[in-house]
């Protein structure tokens, strides 16, 4: 199984390292984690799952 390569942060976090969340696509999963701890946990979700995620949250806002 292949990790993350690339981490990144959305457009929409300050540039000043504050509270962000961090996503990377790996094949097939999105891999999550907290900016503060790389080295902590990550959440790693189905590359689908996460996609329907951002469209619900989208359509809410």
């Amino acid at each position: 199984m292949t990790g993350p390569t690339a981490w990144f942060k959305s457009s929409h976090s300050q540039g000043d390292g504050g509270d962000c969340v961090e996503v990377a696509v790996a094949v097939l999963t999105v891999h999550i984690r907290d900016s503060k701890r790389r080295l902590g946990p990550q959440l790693a979700v189905p590359a689908t799952a996460w996609a329907e995620f951002i469209t619900n949250v989208g359509e809410r806002l």
